[in-house]
């Protein structure tokens, strides 16, 4: 089993690193499309609509298929290993993919949103949006590799204190952008 369960792994993490990296760059590509929104004719219908083209690939091709897999693996992981579901870090650990989850979800929302050329948000509000996969992620990690050992204080100051500073250099980055245009 040591062998099988190793393959289901390593598969469950490809598609981890996959379905980040999907999660990662949609936002960035939500950012240009309500930035390109704002130019004048004809660049704005030729950026848009290459924009909405990379996304579509991306999402469909990279982020959803991604998604699926990384929880099939994970289930099938479980399926191998059902003594997980009894530990308490495990809980959490579940807890944070839900969230990974319902992010998912809503990102897909945003993202048949700007296929209809709908924009509801700023390209700030994405900015700040496409920290949440980043905090899902340390979250994740964490807990996967230090387990029982993990101390959920010191864990959930560090996820706080992650936050907060990527909200500074968001800010930061907002500055230097203004003072360049």
């Amino acid at each position: 089993m040591a062998d099988y369960y190793n393959y289901i792994k390593s598969l469950h993490l490809i598609f981890v690193i996959t379905w980040f990296a999907a999660l990662f760059y949609i936002p960035r590509l939500f950012i240009y499309h309500i930035e390109a929104a704002q130019k004048s004719s004809p660049e704005k219908e030729i950026l848009t609509d290459q924009l909405k083209i990379m996304s579509k690939r991306l999402w469909y091709i990279i982020g959803w298929p991604s998604a699926v897999l990384c929880t099939l693996f994970a289930i099938w992981l479980l399926v191998l290993l059902p003594g997980w579901l009894q530990q308490p870090w495990m809980h959490i650990k579940l807890g944070f993919v839900v969230l990974l989850i319902i992010y998912h979800l809503k990102t897909h929302q945003y993202f048949l949103q700007l296929q209809r050329n709908d924009i509801r948000h700023t390209s700030r509000y994405m900015r700040i949006w496409n920290e949440g996969a980043t905090l899902i992620l340390f979250a994740v990690v964490f807990l996967a590799i230090l387990k029982n050992a993990f101390n959920w204080v010191y864990g959930l100051i560090g996820i706080l204190v992650l936050g907060i500073l990527l909200m500074l250099g968001i800010r930061l980055y907002r500055r230097i952008r203004e003072k360049d245009e």
